[in-house]
């Protein structure tokens, strides 16, 4: 699936995806492909993406929203306060 993440003045990650962990405000969620539409408000915490060649990517981010569509996920962030890759393990 197709996955964008974005604050107000830059891109963070765009790419194929396997998978995004997101930290929902009622809890952790997570959207794989061929997920059913959802559009999801998002509280401060940790994000984390599953690259489509099996490595993972951590954010840490200040909430914000997620929409998904069609197998397209976009996720806009008020903000980041840590990125740190991952070795697939």
């Amino acid at each position: 699936m197709k996955l964008q993440v974005l604050t107000p003045d830059k891109v963070i990650f765009e790419g194929e995806s396997k998978g995004v962990q997101l930290p929902g405000i009622n809890g952790s969620f997570e959207i794989l492909e061929n997920h059913a539409p959802i559009i999801s408000a998002l509280a401060h915490g940790k994000v984390r993406i599953t690259k489509a060649d099996g490595s993972v990517e951590n954010l840490l981010i200040k909430g914000g929203i997620v929409d998904c569509l069609k197998n397209k996920v976009i996720v806009l962030i008020e903000g980041i306060q840590e990125k740190k890759d991952e070795s697939n393990k």
